[in-house]
């Protein structure tokens, strides 16, 4: 009986032990789900990213404006200024998106990372500046497919010898990119076709690029819900060799926590309407401020809308999209940077196009054979190098010599073409 009682002695005392520690961990639990407070919020959106330090270039770049600086001045401050709110913008909106699921959410992502050269176009076609919007248009496509891409394949290939990644996925938006290329070139061979009367061959081209952003709009859409109904199964694939990697790994890797949003809903929202108004304000003058620096500095307006801008606009998907590449996270950094040059390419370009119709501005699919050559070129690298599904350093280093080429080309670009 005694040794009965010690062994019941000994059980009471480790129950107690047991259901301390469940409770312990339910506890810790609903600590780490708990959301966060706004001043949390806020502290986490200040502490993001680093280049939250080049916020003070904002109020510098307002008072550049108003207290007449130069254009040389109020360019560069906003240049700078709008860089950590487009970073900014990227973060908020990836915050948002763990609230909604990885499809919408990467659709969100993608969105308002082109926010920026939305606003920036839409501002440039209301002061009528088409040759900025034109090339701003083609150097957030060929940024996009050439040097941030080529950054994430340098960058994640430093670290791994191979990458995978998801090669459907990829490949059809490379297909789209070639369809959207297509559709440039189109009205550039009209143009060099039938070009004996000039005032009616623009508007010939006027009409041709009315008719083809409808076109590329009702494509996107039908993407989209390729993408979100359909087929949505695609994009949920693991890339090839990745469930092998997993298996590699076998029972001892740890498992991967979800990441929870660090923004609460009220501040993601507000965040998200604050940083839209400061990077209008911010476009606003740069934009107003280009017909001088390119009197002043010499620089052609082609140069400034196809390298300078697209530096800005491309700025969160850069840092986005070359981060998680690190983490070998390919399949999204793939969409980051060749789904935001769909998007531009499909949606982005048309609906300003459209824009144009609407408020009687002249703005067409029609670029320069140059820049059509140039569009051309750069898709078609990209396509050959990501239709295996794999990536290394050495691909990413034909990328950036690719665009270093185009970028040294269209310093030379004069633009009375």
């Amino acid at each position: 009986n005694r040794g009965n009682k010690d062994t019941t002695i000994v059980v009471d005392d480790q129950a107690p032990s047991t259901s301390a520690g469940a409770g312990s961990i339910h506890k810790t639990q609903e600590t780490s789900r708990r959301p966060p407070t706004a001043i949390q919020s806020i502290v986490n959106v200040i502490k993001s990213t680093w280049l939250n330090v080049l916020l003070v270039f904002i109020p510098l770049g307002i008072l550049s404006h108003f207290l007449n600086w130069g254009d040389v001045s109020t360019f560069t401050l906003n240049f700078f200024a709008i860089i950590p709110l487009a970073k900014l913008l990227g973060t908020v909106t990836e915050d948002i998106a763990l609230r909604v699921g990885e499809t919408i959410g990467g659709l969100l992502n993608a969105t308002f990372g082109n926010a920026v050269e939305l606003i920036v176009s839409i501002l440039a076609i209301r002061q009528n500046l088409i040759r900025v919007v034109q090339a701003s248009m083609l150097g957030s496509i060929i940024s996009n497919l050439l040097l941030v891409l080529g950054m994430c394949f340098v960058a994640g290939g430093y670290y791994k010898k191979e990458q995978n990644f998801n090669q459907t996925a990829a490949q059809t938006c490379a297909s789209l990119m070639t369809l959207a290329c297509i559709a440039l070139i189109i009205p550039a061979a009209l143009h060099a076709a039938v070009s004996t009367d000039k005032g009616k061959t623009e508007e010939e081209i006027l009409d041709l690029s009315r008719g083809t952003a409808v076109v590329l709009l009702i494509v996107y859409g039908f993407y989209l819900f390729f993408q979100l109904r359909t087929h949505k199964f695609l994009y949920n694939e693991l890339p090839e060799g990745a469930e092998c990697a997993e298996g590699a790994e076998g029972e001892n890797a740890a498992p991967e926590e979800p990441e929870e949003p660090q923004l609460s809903l009220s501040i993601s929202i507000a965040s998200l309407a604050v940083i839209t108004v400061a990077v209008a304000i911010c476009a606003e003058f740069l934009v107003g401020s280009i017909e001088g620096i390119v009197e002043t500095s010499g620089l052609s307006s082609t140069f400034v809308g196809l390298i300078l801008l697209p530096i800005v606009g491309n700025a969160a998907e850069h840092v986005t999209a070359v981060s998680v590449a690190i983490k070998d996270k390919m399949d999204l950094a793939i969409g980051v940077a060749a789904g935001s040059s769909m998007q531009i390419a499909l949606f982005v370009t048309p609906f300003l196009v459209i824009l144009g119709w609407i408020i009687n501005k002249p703005m067409t699919l029609f670029f320069e054979l140059f820049e059509t050559i140039v569009l051309f070129i750069s898709v078609l690298i990209t396509n050959y190098l990501i239709q295996d599904g794999k990536s290394n350093w050495l691909e990413g280093v034909m990328l950036l010599a690719t665009y270093t080429i185009i970028a040294l080309a269209f310093y030379f670009y004069p633009d009375d073409t």
